[in-house]
């Protein structure tokens, strides 16, 4: 996955250090945090996002898209602070095909 795709930052280590600045500033951690991507239809790549989220309490909603090719993918997590947060949107983007929101 291209995490630069339509964004202005220069390299992936950028982009991380900007979405930790504007979570820092935007959130007031520790609390839930939605997280959305959206996948392939393929309950194996739903079951490698679900074991990023192993040990962090969270809950989830998934939903197909008309077609059925898409899946939604939104998981409401605890996380304690930015640094989770940017260490999840990571470990996710290393999954072939997900597109993170």
């Amino acid at each position: 996955m291209d995490i630069l795709q339509g964004n202005q930052h220069a390299s992936p280590q950028d982009f991380y250090n900007s979405l930790k600045e504007k979570l820092e500033g935007h959130h007031d951690f520790p609390e839930d945090y939605l997280f959305k991507f959206i996948i392939p239809t393929d309950q194996a790549k739903l079951t490698e996002i679900y074991k990023v989220f192993d040990g962090i309490k969270f809950t989830l909603g998934n939903r197909e898209s008309k077609n059925g090719k898409y899946t939604a993918c939104n998981i409401n997590a605890f996380v304690l602070d930015a640094d989770q947060v940017v260490n999840i949107y990571k470990e996710v983007a290393k999954i072939e095909g997900v597109i993170l929101l």
